[in-house]
């Protein structure tokens, strides 16, 4: 089976679940979002080709890279954070698919015309931020360049491969310090980067529930700021 039908696959199983949100691990819920209005957010998980090729409809888990960002150190929140692009859902937004297009769009200049959205994968609490977060998964069959379109918002835009995240030698435990307690969540070395907390949480099951996963020391960890 391909990587596509594969995604195509467990987007279906997560959208049978009608109204069921996601929660983080009990580690991570730092606030009751019933306690407020939670707002919308949606983030874009875009597949893309790791070799020099095209996007191929036949493409395997080997074959794609994924887009992140690299937020800015200056932000007052997840300052220097890796993230996929994203951001809330705005009024004009017609739903989180077209709110995860523009924001990657605003982030990073991809041309969205180049990016079939094979689904979502419901939403996601965020209870640290109080957003309901709503992953949309992309098939980037027509690459455009990327950057950093505001340096006051991203230090950076970067493609990792598949290959290189499930990696078992690139697997860590990311551990940060908050208010006394300690907050784990799954993360992926890329070079000199850590892609951990909600982005990792969320990449670490969508690969589990696609099967791509590999066995990795979990008690291997590193220190987060």
């Amino acid at each position: 089976m391909s990587a596509r039908s594969e995604l195509k696959q467990v987007i279906a199983t997560k959208q049978a679940k009608v109204g069921a949100t996601t929660k983080l691990p009990k580690e991570w819920i730092e606030m009751d979002l019933q306690g407020s209005p939670a707002r919308k957010a949606a983030v874009l998980i875009l597949f893309g080709a790791a070799g020099e090729h095209s996007l191929s409809e036949n493409a395997q888990a080997k074959d794609l890279d994924v887009l992140f960002v690299e937020r800015a150190t200056t932000l007052r929140k997840h300052a220097g954070q890796i993230a996929f692009p994203g951001g809330g859902v705005d009024p004009e937004d017609s739903g989180v698919t077209d709110a995860a297009l523009r924001e990657a769009w605003e982030e990073t200049g991809v041309k969205t015309s180049g990016i079939e959205v094979l689904g979502d994968l419901g939403e996601t609490e965020l209870p640290v931020s109080n957003f309901l977060v709503t992953p949309v998964v992309g098939w980037w069959h027509t690459e455009s360049a990327v950057h950093a379109v505001d340096p006051g918002e991203s230090a950076g835009v970067f493609r990792a491969p598949v290959a290189d995240l499930l990696n078992p030698k690139n697997r860590v435990t990311g551990v940060v310090q908050r208010n006394g307690r300690s907050f784990r969540s799954p993360a992926f070395r890329f070079g000199e980067r850590i892609i951990w907390g909600f982005t990792a949480i969320v990449l670490d099951r969508l690969f589990t529930d696609l099967g791509w996963t590999h066995s990795w020391d979990t008690a291997r960890e590193v220190r987060m700021n």
